[in-house]
């Protein structure tokens, strides 16, 4: 009796952390493949305002307040911009002091709890920018993807598209540096945005299907005169160029590719943005092989599709990478990895204190200087 009592236990138990081990595997994939477009990525603990005060907001001190750059800051009903650190004012000493550049909508009260986030504007290209646009719908194989079309007397085409935890709203930043240049851009939504058609299985899968509605995209841009295509995209947007570039029926449309924070590991980003949601050390071997089920294999070529730079032995267009050592949720290892297999091909520019997506947000003086060099050839 005793003995059975003991694998009663003991089935009891392993049940329990199977069942443990199933939810942890829900929960993390529901992190990676569930990303909120009104919730920042989890790289950063959330700040409190202190104040604000002609042109200045003074927030908790942290790695994150203490960055280099230009940000956004989004909190419940608010969201505002912020520049650099303001190195002579006075403040606590667990505090720091940034210039705030313009406060978009609601108000940053103290105590207001805000994240920084590299979405700097909102709304649309003609509200936020003053940039004449057109809403467009472009045909996907899941149904019409909202788009913004902002105009240009070019024939190349830039094609932008958003990565994790933003909206097409993040592309915005660099349309006034496109514009100047005259480029034409299409700016997408895809699959699992607002807006969007939703994944069949409700899921998104990092870039490994969401490809082919970028593929749409660039049927939709030809089919409307453009003659030659530059793929721009942040995280998995970038991950879509990729896949694009290598697998698309119209892939010799296409001139060149602006990668800023690929993710081409797969297994890392889904353990990276698991272990921000705190899944317990333990249990993160068994909730990553679940979420990995989920996602399910990449369909553009054989293989689990975990590490895209094994696919891409035919990648044939001048490539951009904007990448740093900061990046918690894509490693740059992978863009170094790319970019030495694919050297005739690929430049990799290294930005330092600089978070996922966030490479513009860091240095946008610099930033744009590299993407004018780049672009200069493809216009």
């Amino acid at each position: 009796m005793r003995q059975r009592t003991k694998a009663v236990v003991a089935a009891t138990t392993m049940l329990s952390v199977g069942a443990a081990a199933v939810a942890a595997g829900r929960y993390a994939s529901d992190a990676a493949l569930k990303p909120r477009p009104d919730r920042p990525l989890p790289h950063d603990p959330p700040l409190t305002v202190h104040s604000t005060d002609a042109g200045r907001i003074t927030l908790t001190r942290s790695l994150a307040s203490l960055r280099p750059g230009t940000y956004g800051l989004a909190g419940a009903g608010c969201h505002a911009v912020v520049g650099p650190v303001v190195e002579d004012a006075p403040h606590p000493a667990d505090c720091v002091v940034r210039r705030l550049e313009r406060v978009t909508h609601g108000t940053l009260a103290p105590g207001t709890r805000v994240r920084f986030t590299p979405q700097v504007y909102i709304g649309n290209p003609q509200d936020a920018l003053g940039l004449d646009h057109a809403d467009v719908d472009v045909p996907g194989e899941l149904g019409a993807l909202p788009a913004w079309f902002v105009p240009g007397d070019r024939l190349s085409w830039v094609i932008t598209v958003h990565g994790l935890g933003t909206t097409r709203e993040h592309p915005m930043a660099l349309m006034p540096f496109l514009h100047r240049r005259r480029f034409p851009v299409l700016d997408i939504a895809y699959r699992g945005d607002p807006g969007a058609p939703r994944p069949e299985d409700g899921i998104g899968h990092l870039g490994d299907t969401e490809w082919r509605d970028l593929d749409a995209a660039i049927r939709y841009a030809v089919r409307y005169g453009a003659e030659r295509i530059i793929l721009y995209g942040w995280s998995i947007g970038a991950t879509m160029a990729l896949r694009v570039a290598v697998n698309s029926a119209l892939r010799d449309r296409i001139g060149g590719l602006v990668l800023d924070s690929p993710v081409l590991d797969r297994h890392a980003t889904l353990r990276a943005l698991a272990s921000a949601r705190r899944i317990p050390s333990a249990l993160l071997p068994l909730a990553i092989r679940a979420a990995e089920g989920r996602a399910g294999p990449y369909d553009g070529q054989p293989g689990t599709g975990a590490a895209v730079t094994d696919d891409l032995d035919r990648l044939k267009v001048p490539t951009l990478v904007m990448h740093g050592p900061d990046d918690a949720i894509a490693p740059w290892s992978a863009s170094r990895e790319l970019a030495r297999r694919h050297s005739e091909l690929v430049t990799l520019h290294p930005v330092r204190q600089a978070p996922h997506a966030a490479m513009w947000n860091a240095d946008p003086e610099r930033y744009e200087e590299m993407l004018g060099r780049f672009l200069m050839p493809l216009m």
